[in-house]
């Protein structure tokens, strides 16, 4: 266990950074450290007089907005246990989810709650809306009465709020903080245990190593309910006392130009898409054109040509960062190199949700061209391989930041953590002699959506697999969209003498019913015929990698 405690960041930063701006929405008045404070206070109020003991569990569903980060703040400075779900979710996987975690309390937006009901939820005692906080809905009297002395009993406690009352609860860093679930669907449902411990390794490391300062403005867009955003858009530049704008919609990637040229932020965190687009329609383009070649290919003028082109690029990013980070997911490599090329200010970082989430880091201008950074000061992480430095094996790590396990699934964490205490990350790489990771693929199949949300196609697949004329599907990724390949079932289509034409329109048909049963952000594209059975391990498991595009 590290020393430094995540609440123990969380007070610092409120006691010394009591009257400036932590927290708005994009165009929207926000929130003072202050601000924040009574908040939180009130929130603990609720939930002691509701009964919550640290260590219970309160379900958090909703959209990014600064009160959903309130709530997140107030349930884990309590000693209780936050459970953030993507509001994306179909009502019943929202349902498996909070019934799974054993939350007993929820706070909801206001339109996923219409699709849900209390009697689906036999634990949750109270209902509560992230917009207003208000009561929605409860079991019984108890949590009524609570809500409605709430007021008069925060202002009996806290006339008059100071950084002096800024006490939070001493839970260690050994207890659990988050529980993340990847999945919702039934029979795929992982939690993935977070302790204290993981998210104050993770804001630690960050406060040494990441270019940000008191007050410096952040633009948050990543979803906060993974923990990617959570802890570098938010939880870390929340302990430094920085001022965090929130879009509160999945941005379009002219939206957020928009809002990186207003709000000019110190540190850019980005999926690799985002760039990507960037890249593709903006600068690729243009260094295409023959007249730019020629001139990119001459010594001295190319000097001149890339420092133009790197300018405008920065401007993009609202002129004033001193990096971008981009995560989640492979960097395409052209738009690597090319960046690199140009001296664009931008670093590659690698992490899993198992790990709150960081693995490895380095600073822009330390970074080497592939790699994805070097191990933090809290991980061992070694290849599996007989030669790490030449030899691809699989990357595994152990220390500080990594999960408790997966909530209520012993076996799912025994295959991932062996018995020497060493996560497995499905990730294949190997390591240089002065410790940069570089990753050479990925055995593992989940996928990053075009919105930063992560993607598992067995989740797909397995409802694609259950209807008429489907043997067995696997879902891509093809040019930023998920394709389905469906090998047919041609004993069904042979017995109901269907035509190339009329299985075509059977799997369209089946394609919309998929994709109304699944989250937006996992609806498939277009299907594609694959006329032979797909290539199997011994274990009968489907070669994914033999039908990925590159």
């Amino acid at each position: 266990m590290i020393q430094e405690r995540l609440i123990g960041y969380i007070e610092d930063s409120i006691k010394k950074n009591w009257e400036i701006e932590a927290l708005s929405n994009y165009k929207e008045k926000g929130y003072s450290y202050k601000n924040m404070a009574g908040k939180i206070l009130k929130l603990h109020i609720l939930f002691s007089e509701a009964g919550i003991m640290e260590g219970d569990k309160i379900a958090l569903i909703g959209r990014n907005s600064a009160n959903w980060c309130v709530l997140y703040l107030a349930i884990i400075t309590y000693g209780a246990v936050v459970v953030p779900v993507l509001p994306d979710f179909k009502p019943e996987d929202l349902v498996n989810i909070v019934n799974h975690s054993d939350s007993i309390l929820l706070f909801a937006d206001e339109k996923i709650w219409l699709s849900l009901s209390l009697e689906k939820l036999p634990e949750i005692s109270g209902v509560f809306s992230v917009e207003t906080y208000d009561l929605l809905e409860s079991r019984g009297s108890k949590v009524e009465k609570v809500f409605r002395e709430l007021e008069e009993e925060f202002k009996l406690r806290y006339h008059d709020i100071k950084p002096e009352d800024i006490k939070f609860s001493d839970v260690t860093n050994d207890k659990l903080a988050v529980i993340s679930y990847t999945s919702g669907t039934t029979g795929f449902s992982k939690g993935v245990m977070v302790p204290h411990n993981s998210l104050a390794a993770n804001v630690r490391y960050a406060q040494k190593n990441m270019p940000l300062e008191p007050g410096d403005p952040v633009v948050s867009f990543l979803p906060l309910a993974h923990t990617f955003g959570c802890a570098f858009e938010f939880l870390f530049p929340f302990t430094l006392g920085c001022h965090i704008t929130i879009l509160t919609k999945t941005p379009s990637p002219q939206i957020l130009i928009q809002a990186f040229k207003e709000i000019k932020p110190r540190l850019v965190l980005s999926v690799p898409l985002v760039v990507e687009k960037i890249y593709k329609k903006q600068l690729l383009p243009i260094i295409s054109q023959p007249k730019m070649k020629a001139m990119m290919a001459i010594p001295g003028l190319n000097k001149i040509v890339f420092k133009k082109i790197n300018a405008k690029l920065t401007e993009t990013f609202g002129g004033r960062f001193r990096a971008v980070v981009v995560g989640g997911a492979a960097f395409n490599a052209d738009a690597e190199k090319f960046f690199k090329k140009i001296g664009f200010r931008f670093t590659v970082g690698y992490g899993m949700t198992e790990c709150g989430p960081l693995i490895s880091y380095a600073s822009w201008d330390s970074t080497k061209l592939g790699a994805s950074g070097r191990a933090v000061d809290t991980l061992e992480v070694t290849i599996d391989s007989p030669d790490p430095q030449n030899i691809v094996g699989e990357i595994i790590l152990r220390g500080e930041n990594v999960m408790t396990g997966y909530y209520k699934n012993e076996k799912a964490t025994r295959e991932i953590i062996d018995s020497r205490g060493w996560m497995h990350t499905g990730d294949l790489g190997i390591i240089d002699k002065e410790g940069n990771i570089f990753i050479k693929g990925r055995s593992k199949s989940m996928v990053l959506g075009p919105s930063g949300k992560n993607i598992y196609p067995e989740e797909i697949e397995s409802v694609i697999n259950n209807k008429d004329y489907v043997t067995e599907s696997v879902v891509i990724m093809e040019d930023n969209k998920l394709v389905g390949l469906i090998y047919p079932d041609y004993d069904m289509v042979k017995r109901d003498n269907l035509s190339e034409e009329d299985l075509v329109k059977k799997l369209d048909l089946i394609r919309k019913e998929v994709n109304e049963r699944l989250p937006d952000f996992m609806a498939v594209n277009k299907y594609r015929i694959h006329n032979e059975e797909f290539i199997k391990t011994p274990k009968k498991s489907i070669k994914r990698f033999l039908y990925t595009k590159e």
